[in-house]
């Protein structure tokens, strides 16, 4: 053992051999440096650490051959050899200081104090403050040592607060001297770990903080950087790369608890970042509570012609009118800014604005922009909104009648979708669409398809309402060849003769004659129907119009047709004499086929109807096999008390009531029960 070393377990007297050891270069060296954990001078000059298991948990350290004494200080190993004393770290086994120290005899811990010894003089050795150490490591940018160093401080004997203070600020450091580096992720991990008071980093950037803020840096200062400038010198990419750090920082906390009482600092920071950089960001953020200081924001958002974000956050602090001037200047192309929608956000926002007054100063604006769209401003309102004088629909419209396109859609909005059911709106809707459709004939250039659509919503309105004045509008249709309006108009008037001869003999079409009876005869008996497509025939019919002869084919057309209805007696009394059998074959067998198979429905209806009253008076029968005597003894099974006369309930499980007590004629009041409803 004289060469080597061992591990010896007193409980136990188990001998563990180690390694062994230089005896002729070297002296053997065994200093503890934890529980269960010794330091001891191995081979090839090394260090080895080696606990109580014989095993080795940390890298060696690189030291003398010629080392004589060790002394352990955490968490420095400091060894003596013939000309130096050097100073090693337990935490990176990295070598940290070198002092020249010949003729050294022994090195000492006693009482927790470092002595050196030569042949004529004891020196102590007294380790710099922990802080101090820290200080000139992060001088030297080493971080990493830094912290680490930091973080293992408790063990040099701070109390918990002075540690946790201490650890506070150099992480606040490190994250600085990160920073510089352009390190920004861990720079803001250090920052955030360190619980960084984040005007800190605002300050760094000129004009940032709100005027009104109180902030001054700490002191001692955690930096030496006057500002951003000296950092990025003058590299305008590195400055965007910290700018959009210290954005990315500011939305991290916003909202946490590191930005208590600092949110108008954050949020005016954001805001003045945004407004350089991203107007997709600073629009969400005006848009939402904030906590801005609005004259610093107001100031930063002109300046950077940012208007629709001033205008956005003068409406979200109440400021309408401000907010609406803005928007009608940018609509008016007198500001430009690419972030604004276009004016049908302004009509949004009017739609659903509700300072009345402010919103009618600016209907005329809107309308002279785009009538129809601008309707959207009366039309699409809030549905909670409470009804209001000022924008009762009879002062709407008189306000639009000098806008045309706006007017029909406001009325089409009455009519259509709130179907309001009053005769002025109706009948003004229906004038309008004749004035336009009238209008577009006059005009030679008009495209024909603008005069189809413009006479198919006349026909849809004159068709589906029942609430215009008939009267007013035919008399201007009639003194036009609107012939088909005239039919539709002359219909509702239940002048039926007179619309179907304009469909027959002005329009020629006798499919629309056809869909005419049909149509008009829905909702209505079977009578009323009978009568329209039989006036309809008479109408092909008619020898006063000259064209009996050429009508045959669409009066026989009819006759067959399955959606056709006819008093068959009258149809028969009304065909012409000169008619052929072959010419009315199908209509004959179709109305012989029809009564037989009426007839015949009513016979089997008869029959089912005899049945029913044969089963009803079997079942009589039968009840009266059982008689029911009710004496004076006999009480009701509900209320206990006796028949005062011959009415009672009896209900099939034999339970008999009073009439009054018997509330369902379905369910046993005494058991429960539930009997079937349904008849035998």
């Amino acid at each position: 053992m004289a060469t080597e070393y061992c591990l010896v377990d007193t409980d136990t007297l188990q001998v563990t051999d180690l390694f062994p050891y230089e005896h002729e270069t070297s002296i053997p060296v065994v200093k503890r440096v934890g529980k269960e954990e010794f330091l001891l001078s191995g081979p090839g000059a090394l260090g080895m650490f080696v606990t109580s298991a014989g095993m080795s948990q940390r890298p060696p350290l690189k030291w003398s051959e010629s080392v004589c004494g060790v002394c352990y200080a955490f968490p420095y190993i400091v060894a003596l050899d013939e000309e130096f004393l050097t100073v090693h770290s337990v935490l990176d086994q990295q070598q940290k200081q070198t002092i020249p120290f010949s003729g050294g005899k022994i090195l000492g811990d006693y009482d927790g104090k470092l002595y050196i010894a030569s042949n004529k003089e004891v020196y102590s050795l007294v380790p710099l403050p922990v802080e101090k150490q820290i200080t000139a490591l992060l001088a030297d940018k080493r971080v990493e040592e830094a912290l680490t160093l930091a973080k293992n401080a408790r063990k040099t004997g701070l109390s918990k607060e002075m540690f946790r203070r201490m650890y506070i600020r150099i992480q606040q450091q490190a994250g600085f001297i990160k920073l510089a580096q352009y390190e920004f992720e861990e720079a803001s991990q250090l920052f955030k770990d360190g619980k960084l008071d984040i005007r800190e980093l605002i300050s760094l950037f000129p004009n940032l903080l709100p005027s009104s803020t109180k902030f001054s840096r700490a002191q001692p200062p955690l930096h030496d950087f006057a500002d951003i400038r000296q950092i990025v010198r003058s590299d305008k990419a590195r400055l965007n790369e910290c700018k959009r750090f210290l954005i990315g920082m500011l939305e991290d906390i916003r909202g946490s608890s590191l930005a208590i009482d600092m949110k108008e600092d954050v949020d005016t920071t954001l805001l003045k970042l945004y407004a350089e950089c991203d107007l997709i960001k600073l629009q969400k953020l005006v848009s939402t509570e904030n906590a801005c200081k609005l004259e610093d924001s107001f100031k930063i958002l002109e300046k950077n012609d940012c208007h629709h974000a001033l205008a956005t956050l003068s409406r979200l602090h109440g400021d309408n009118e401000s907010a609406l001037q803005i928007w009608v200047k940018l609509s008016d192309g007198v500001l430009q800014d690419d972030s604004f929608p276009g004016f049908e956000f302004v009509f949004n926002f009017l739609s659903v604005l509700s300072e009345h007054d402010l919103l009618w100063r600016h209907i005329d604006w809107a309308l002279r922009k785009d009538q129809e769209k601008a309707v959207m401003i009366f039309t699409e309102r809030p549905a909670t909104e409470t009804s209001s004088e000022r924008l009762r629909p009879d002062d709407v419209i008189a306000f639009l009648s000098s806008y045309p396109k706006a007017i029909i859609r406001y009325l089409e909005f009455l009519v259509f979708t709130k179907k309001l059911e009053k005769e002025k709106y109706h009948t003004h809707l229906a004038v309008l669409y004749l004035d336009a459709v009238l209008q577009l004939r006059k005009e030679s250039q008009s495209e024909k398809t603008q005069q189809d659509l413009a006479r198919s919503k006349l026909r849809h309105m004159l068709q589906t309402s029942n609430l215009y004045r008939v009267q007013l509008i035919l008399g201007k249709v009639k003194e036009t060849d609107m012939y088909a309006e005239c039919a539709i108009l002359y219909g509702k008037l239940e002048e039926h003769d007179k619309a179907l001869r304009i469909l027959v003999y002005k329009l020629q079409d006798y499919g629309a004659a056809e869909n005419y009876c049909h149509v008009n005869s829905l909702g209505r008996d079977k009578t009323y129907r009978r009568r329209l497509f039989q006036i309809l025939l008479g109408v092909y019919l008619d020898p006063l119009e000259g064209k009996q002869d050429s009508l045959i084919a669409p009066a026989i057309t009819l006759l067959n047709s399955d959606i056709a209805d006819f008093d068959n007696i009258r149809v028969l009394q009304i065909i012409p004499d000169s008619w052929s059998v072959g010419l009315v074959t199908k209509f004959l067998t179709h109305t012989l086929r029809h009564n037989m198979h009426s007839c015949r429905t009513t016979k089997v209806q008869r029959m089912l109807a005899r049945g029913e009253n044969l089963n009803l008076k079997s079942v009589l029968c039968a009840e009266n096999k059982h008689p029911i005597f009710v004496g004076d003894d006999r009480v009701c099974k509900v209320c206990n008390q006796a028949f005062v006369d011959a009415s009672f309930v009896r209900y099939p499980n034999g339970t008999i009531t009073h009439v009054h007590c018997a509330r369902n004629r379905s369910v046993c009041p005494v058991t429960g029960k539930l009997f079937s409803t349904k008849k035998s």
